[in-house]
């Protein structure tokens, strides 16, 4: 009788999270479109993200770009550093044609292109590649996108996700792992930080882990998911966001 009740429980539990988990978009439709262009993104919210997440770096003339790399190399074929390059030199490379040639001509995207394309009720997940140098540049951009757009902020670096959470106290600032030896030691300090959560690559995330996390109350969010078994088992942990490279395929699969 007890065996029947835990997996009535748990089953009811699995259906709630279901209908509770978010889709991100990983760097928008990415495995459709060139990954953090704006045709990308565009793409992620007219397959059903919930929210759409893109990586930033400062450029020399202190512009925001959408890059995932601190080159240009890989998504370009021009081997320019973001850092020491400006935003005019970095706008006349094609980021498009690299994944198929009908995206010829996609430009590196300044972020305020990305907030101007969020629809109405959908969410951007900034992922801050650089460290804090940007965060009086990102504070100017998000002012200017009015109170009617929701943004999400993430990094690696602890320093800079809990500077970025004094910058940004209303928003929710989530810090990236992916390490389980770091995670274990640093896990103390997220709420200290004030931050609202974590979000771990999939591969880490088990039940004491997601126990761990429930513990502090804090967010559990996980990164780059494709399979829909694997979505399901990290649903029925209790994650509550999933990055994925085909956000509308993932959504279909899943039946949310």
């Amino acid at each position: 009788m007890r065996k029947l009740y835990i997996f009535i429980s748990m089953f009811l539990i699995s259906c709630f999270c279901f209908g509770q988990v978010e889709i991100i978009g990983h760097r928008g439709a990415s495995y459709l479109a060139p990954e953090n262009t704006l045709a990308s993104s565009k793409l992620a919210w007219s397959l059903g993200a919930d929210a759409v997440e893109t990586d930033i770096y400062l450029t020399k003339d202190n512009r925001i770009i959408c890059s995932h790399d601190a080159n240009t190399k890989r998504t370009t074929g021009v081997n320019l550093v973001i850092k020491e390059t400006t935003s005019k030199e970095l706008r006349k490379l094609d980021a498009g044609s690299f994944k198929d040639k009908k995206y010829k001509g996609e430009k590196l995207p300044f972020l305020s292109e990305l907030i101007r394309a969020v629809p109405e009720g959908r969410e951007l997940v900034v992922e801050i590649k650089c460290g804090s140098e940007v965060l009086p540049f990102l504070k100017k951009e998000i002012s200017k996108a009015g109170k009617n757009r929701s943004f999400v902020f993430i990094a690696f670096d602890f320093k800079t996700i809990s500077d970025t959470k004094k910058a940004f106290p209303n928003n929710k600032c989530y810090w990236l792992c992916s390490n389980p030896e770091l995670f274990e030691k640093t896990l103390p300090e997220v709420p200290a930080a004030g931050l609202d959560g974590v979000s771990l690559s999939y591969g880490i995330i088990n039940e004491k882990v997601a126990a761990d996390v429930r513990t502090l109350n804090l967010g559990l969010f996980t990164w780059t998911v494709d399979d829909p078994a694997e979505a399901k088992r990290l649903i029925g942990l209790g994650v509550k966001g999933i990055t994925t490279n085909r956000p509308g395929w993932l959504r279909e699969q899943l039946s949310l």
